[in-house]
């Protein structure tokens, strides 16, 4: 499942579900100062603070501006509670809103969403708000411009930021590798994305996009880590390998890839569960998520 943390300061009362990492972290005028020539260095803007995690404005591949933008977080951030095991919710109504940050952390406007084009925590653990605004018009109104989801598998060694807009905190490593299935609780999540040990997560960091340094695209989603050394119980996810041997790395934290996301939402940013590709759990006549 994900990181139920306690909460660290008094303001924080709620559930902080976690999962970031934070190894020399960065801040956006220090990236700024990266040689000429290079990817533009990561800072807040796209990013997105959540009442209880973080988030991203994302565009997808396809994605055209005259598309309603999409806000990304994790499944364990929906205001409406946890989707359990097996349970995928589509186009439910949402008015949530989301305070969108600019590139130096300061609130450039608020976002709101019409409704919840996808949410799950099964194989991963995010959900996805269509906007009541296009890519366009929020360039136009905030000057803002979406974060762009790859559409790649990423790659161990890739040095990443994970841009937390709930604690206006960048946090940096590289992708350690990757795990076969991480399970905490009645959760299963599918080909985890795990940070070098360098990484430490607070809570209010979920749903952070962790982007490629290199590419400046989102990579995957933040969203859980093990805290005491349990084994695959809440807040201390598990690692199993094709042959079922568990492996516990207390203080690790983990991430959920998203270059798939893309293949199953169509133009107009639609949500299309059987395009091609696609590979998103999806309902049953049972309601619950084929495993795909």
């Amino acid at each position: 499942m994900t990181r139920i943390r306690r909460p660290l300061v008094g303001t924080l009362a709620t559930l902080l579900l976690a999962g970031a990492t934070v190894a020399g972290a960065g801040t956006a005028s220090a990236a700024s100062q990266a040689p000429a020539g290079k990817t533009k260095a990561v800072d807040f803007a796209g990013t997105v603070a959540l009442s209880n995690c973080s988030g991203s404005l994302i565009k997808m591949p396809n994605s055209t501006d005259s598309d309603p933008g999409l806000v990304m977080t994790n499944g364990h951030c929906l205001e409406t509670g946890m989707p359990g095991p097996g349970e995928v919710i589509t186009d439910q109504p949402s008015s949530r809103t989301f305070t969108l940050l600019n590139s130096s952390a300061g609130s450039a406007g608020t976002l709101r969403a019409t409704k919840v084009s996808y949410s799950t925590m099964t194989d991963t653990d995010v959900t996805l708000y269509e906007l009541d605004m296009t890519y366009a018009q929020i360039k136009q109104r905030y000057k803002i411009d979406a974060l762009n989801l790859s559409a790649d598998h990423p790659t161990a060694g890739t040095p990443i930021k994970v841009v937390s807009g709930y604690w206006k905190k960048i946090y940096s490593c590289n992708v350690d590798g990757f795990v076969y299935q991480l399970r905490e609780g009645d959760w299963t999540w599918k080909d985890s994305l795990r940070y070098t040990p360098s990484c430490n997560t607070i809570g209010g960091t979920s749903g952070s996009p962790v982007i490629d340094a290199n590419s400046g695209k989102v990579i995957a989603i933040n969203n859980t880590g093990n805290e005491n050394g349990e084994q695959c119980t809440v807040n201390n996810p598990c690692e199993v390998d094709e042959n079922g041997q568990v492996t516990v790395r207390q203080g690790t934290n983990y991430a959920e890839e998203t270059y798939g996301i893309g293949k199953c939402f169509g133009s107009g940013n639609k949500l299309d569960l059987t395009l091609p590709g696609c590979e998103l759990p999806r309902t049953t006549d049972d309601g619950l998520a084929r495993q795909r």
